[in-house]
């Protein structure tokens, strides 16, 4: 259930078409993450910034700025603090999960220590707010500055439902709309805003990254399952073995009966694990349905994001973000 060729040409066909965006972007992060007196900030952003992320995120400003029409500068920015608001909360987000691989690569709170990566996280924040402001726009700084908060809202919110068997999929929707869709809404709407589009315009490009940003988290959750780890970044049951409460495993506890529930229990709410705990989790998520029940809800927030961009403008860009939405759930099937 890897990327197949299929599946990562859509990403592909969109960054070729903004490559000259994007190299700019990339010349502005390295001039903006340098430090004159911290040498420590730019190394550890260069070595997640270097790891080989798509770049999604920032793509989705520069493509939503070029598919109204625009033909400012603002868009360089506005990716660049895109990336820079994701980068930080990826290096606060190893921290707070002790994570130790990221992008098939050691995380930074490893190879330096914690403190290191929030403090250069708080610095890319830091960043991607005075690039907010060169815009000279209160309604980018307004939108971006809410999703900051929203995203750390949405991390608060995974803390407390975290091992929580109780935990809904109303609450793991709301958890996700926080730490990854809102940063996706954001994206594509400021890409919206700086280009002039007209509101109906800019609520569509908003409607169509929340959606995007879910079916794209829910098919992460996903992979931790299945995924081929060459393509993930990480091994198969590492959220399991974390303890962390996805869609498929709300799904399956809520139908689990009193000898699984015991086991989801053991394993979920007390982080106790045998050798064997991953293979019976998998079959108890077999058993009741719950991968094939949350692929068809990644299906359908992609559908939910391809129906918000028929009010825009027809060209080539919204082509390719409406072959965008398929991509993120193309890499589950």
């Amino acid at each position: 259930m890897g990327l197949d060729e299929a599946a990562v040409k859509p990403l592909e066909r969109l960054a070729a078409y903004l490559a000259g965006d994007l190299d700019r972007v990339g010349r502005l992060i390295a001039e903006r993450m340098a430090s004159e007196h911290a040498p420590r900030i730019p190394e550890v952003t260069a070595h997640l910034v270097g790891a080989g992320g798509k770049r999604l995120r920032p793509m989705l400003t520069l493509g939503a700025a070029r598919m109204m029409s625009y033909e400012g500068e603002n868009h360089i920015r506005l990716a660049a603090t895109v990336e820079f608001i994701h980068t930080a909360t990826l290096l606060h987000d190893d921290v707070v999960d002790e994570s130790r691989q990221r992008r098939g690569r050691p995380t930074a709170n490893l190879l330096w220590d914690n403190q290191s990566s929030v403090l250069v996280g708080d610095y890319l924040f830091a960043r991607s707010f005075q690039l907010m402001v060169e815009t000279g726009s209160l309604r980018v700084l307004d939108i971006l500055a809410d999703a900051a908060a929203t995203i750390a809202e949405g991390e608060v919110l995974q803390l407390s439902a975290a091992r929580n068997l109780e935990t809904t999929e109303a609450t793991y929707l709301q958890i996700v709309r926080g730490k990854t869709a809102a940063l996706f809404a954001a994206a594509c709407e400021v890409g919206g805003v700086v280009a002039g589009a007209m509101d109906d315009e800019v609520t569509a490009l908003r409607t169509y990254g929340d959606a995007l940003g879910v079916a794209f988290q829910i098919v992460d959750d996903l992979l931790d399952y299945g995924g081929d780890a060459a393509a993930t970044g990480k091994n198969v049951g590492d959220d399991f073995r974390e303890g962390k409460l996805t869609l498929p495993l709300i799904k399956a506890v809520a139908r689990a009966d009193d000898a699984e529930r015991s086991f989801w229990t053991r394993v979920i709410a007390k982080r106790k694990h045998d050798a064997a705990d991953l293979d019976r989790a998998l079959g108890l998520l077999a058993r009741h349905g719950a991968m094939e029940a949350t692929r068809n809800d990644a299906l359908a927030w992609a559908e939910t994001a391809r129906g918000a961009l028929k009010t825009l403008p027809k060209n080539d860009l919204r082509e390719m973000f409406d072959d965008l939405a398929d991509y993120v759930v193309a890499r589950i099937r």
